[in-house]
């Protein structure tokens, strides 16, 4: 695979000259995040009925970056016209990944970086069932996971700098976060013949997670 320094330059350039909207992107999540999140009563429920739609609406416009496109705003609410599958991929693997932390903080990040391709997979494969999608993803993560937690830790130096500009810096750490996790998947794909609109016989979703 590609170093993550190599991953990381792949998402600069994919990111060059669509810095603009990619911030637009990142920002109208946290103003929408924010905005559920205030109101009174109802806001935890709100905000898990359209987080997985969100997070799959960010994974999609910035793997489609990633691929030479030039992503429109819309993108972002992809995820809604897959409003039942992403709804239940978000909860089963939050679900999931809070049981593993219920052992320890480290099996759960084990198991966050292990359903982590799951909205890529389900993008790619817009038929494909949550569970279907979480399996996969269990199953291309396998012998990956370090590789993957190391390029998140690299980006420890940004999210400083970020807290000293007071969380403006998020709005363009964001994409770049985004688009190596996305230039990630890509890359595993490729090498793994994980193709697009159908699921490789590697990658059969038929193991447990």
């Amino acid at each position: 695979m590609y170093s993550n320094w190599e991953l990381r330059a792949i998402a600069r350039k994919s990111l060059s000259g669509a810095w603009g909207m990619a911030v637009l992107v990142v920002l109208l999540y946290a103003i929408i995040a924010t905005a559920i999140g205030s109101i009174p009563f109802f806001g935890g429920i709100v905000g898990i009925l359209v987080a997985g739609p969100l997070i799959f609406g960010l994974c999609a416009y910035f793997l489609r970056t990633v691929r030479g496109e030039r992503p429109d705003l819309p993108v972002m609410f992809s995820g809604f016209q897959q409003f039942g599958s992403t709804l239940v991929l978000y909860i089963v693997s939050s679900i999931l990944i809070f049981l593993w932390t219920l052992l320890l903080i480290i099996p759960g990040i084990i198991a966050s970086l292990r359903y982590s391709m799951a909205y890529f997979i389900m993008h790619d494969n817009p038929g494909i069932s949550a569970l279907d999608a979480i399996r996969a993803s269990k199953e291309m993560m396998h012998g990956y996971k370090g590789k993957l937690f190391l390029l998140m830790l690299s980006f420890i130096g940004w999210a400083i700098l970020c807290v000293i500009t007071f969380g403006i810096g998020y709005l363009w750490l964001g994409p770049y976060v985004y688009t190596s996790l996305a230039a990630f998947y890509e890359d595993l794909r490729s090498r793994h013949q994980f193709t697009p609109g159908g699921m490789a016989d590697p990658y059969h979703p038929s193991a447990p997670m």
